[in-house]
């Protein structure tokens, strides 16, 4: 009996089992084959050119070689191509890490996800896409976000959320998760950044709600929470003049009427006067409190389960643009599975991170040393420049002096170096 109920419960956990689904997935571990799955567009002459490269600093050369923009000032339009497929009732993970190693100021680090259907040789930014998804620089400390942006019915939509992106020199791995209930959540290295569902975080549908346009607020409706005191009058003496004459001056004796016009002393501020009067402010009786506008249901509105689904997805692109050039794309994935993505971005980003992270921080410790070691030859040259200076000048100096050099041996002039004395 327990072997049977042992057997039931494994059959019960294969029928509860998925498989995952990897539609794409890229790690540039072939060197040059890369450039038979990737296609350039052709839409402009002067795209910028990619090369493969694992940067200036990397946790292992050949498993973090990725493609690097490599012109500055430049538009990039590169895509490759899957089998195509449809996300409907399953996740869609899109992942990959991006290392700005340039410090960027000013460029793209997003992918977009493209129909089947797309011709890869006249990618241009305005070709529709389904998603775009990834991390965008323009202005070193202002803006820096994470771009989600879904096609819906022809049109793009942006997230209303802002999501800030890592703007560091090291590589890190972003990640988008689509629901089949209309979730999403978005990771950095990882992490949960930002979650929501669809209809919320975006303006997709109408609003399910809109103010009455029948509803007004009635004439009567008091919402003023305080009103004058009817009971306080304004008192005799308040109404004083801001300024008056200054008593105290006087006609210069040198003042001419019939050139200068009439002499009148210069005004000086009244220190009887006491401002604006106004009655003290106590509580309304008659407040209603603020008028809410009666809200109805949306006659626009319909409900859509399926703005999550794309039906042709086929297609993966780099179609951005970068002032200064250096950035990395690698370990890119799309799959149907949560854990399989959390498992890659473990094996590759999360392997590499650590080793990378030390020999960048080695390479800066080296070129901390070295600009101490200019500064310091440069602090010498100096030194000896003013020494030879000021032998030079030793000897006029001896011509017009009448003390015999003997005391000049002795160290009395403690202007000069002691070697030199």
């Amino acid at each position: 009996e327990m072997r049977i109920a042992a057997v039931v419960c494994f059959i019960y956990a294969l029928a509860f089992t998925t498989h995952a689904d990897v539609y794409f997935k890229e790690q540039f571990l072939d060197g040059d084959g890369w450039k038979s799955r990737w296609v350039e567009s052709k839409h402009k002459s002067d795209y910028g050119q990619w090369k493969l490269t694992s940067g200036k600093f990397y946790g292992d050369v050949e498993l973090d070689k990725g493609l690097q923009t490599s012109q500055d000032a430049r538009f990039y339009a590169l895509s490759s191509r899957f089998d195509s497929f449809s996300n409907e009732g399953k996740p869609l993970v899109i992942q990959f890490t991006v290392k700005h190693e340039q410090k960027i100021d000013c460029g793209g680090g997003y992918v977009k996800i493209f129909p089947a259907d797309l011709d890869q040789t006249d990618i241009h930014g305005e070709s529709q896409y389904y998603i775009m998804f990834g991390p965008d620089i323009c202005g070193y400390s202002t803006k820096k976000k994470v771009h989600v942006i879904f096609n819906y019915k022809g049109k793009n939509h942006l997230i209303k959320k802002d999501i800030k992106c890592k703007d560091d020199e090291l590589t890190h791995l972003y990640t988008l998760i689509l629901r089949p209930d209309q979730t999403y959540e978005v990771k950095i290295d990882n992490e949960k950044v930002e979650s929501g569902s669809l209809e919320e975080d975006w303006d997709f549908l109408p609003p399910k709600k809109i103010k009455d346009p029948e509803a007004k607020k009635p004439e009567d409706w008091d919402d003023r929470a305080k009103i004058d005191n009817p009971e306080e009058t304004k008192p005799e003496d308040w109404d004083k003049p801001e300024n008056i004459p200054d008593s105290d001056a006087k006609k210069p004796d040198d003042w001419d009427e019939d050139m200068d016009g009439e002499w009148e002393p210069a005004m000086i501020p009244n220190p009887e006067y006491k401002g604006e009067w106004k009655p003290k402010q106590i509580d309304n009786p008659n407040y209603k409190g603020t008028w809410i506008h009666p809200e109805i249901d949306n006659p626009e509105y319909t409900l859509d389960d399926s703005i999550y689904k794309f039906d042709n997805v086929g297609v993966l692109g780099l179609d951005l643009w970068q002032v200064k050039t250096g950035t990395i794309f690698d370990n890119f994935l799309i799959t149907d599975d949560v854990e399989e993505a959390e498992k890659f971005g473990t094996e590759t980003w999360g392997a590499t991170k650590g080793p990378e992270k030390k020999m960048k921080d080695q390479q800066e410790e080296e070129e901390r040393k070295k600009r101490e070691e200019g500064e310091k030859s440069k602090k010498d040259d100096d030194n000896e420049e003013d020494e030879e200076d000021e032998d030079e000048d030793e000897p006029e100096e001896e011509e017009h002096t009448e003390e015999p050099p003997e005391e000049e041996e002795e160290g009395e002039d403690d202007t000069l170096p002691k070697d030199e004395l």
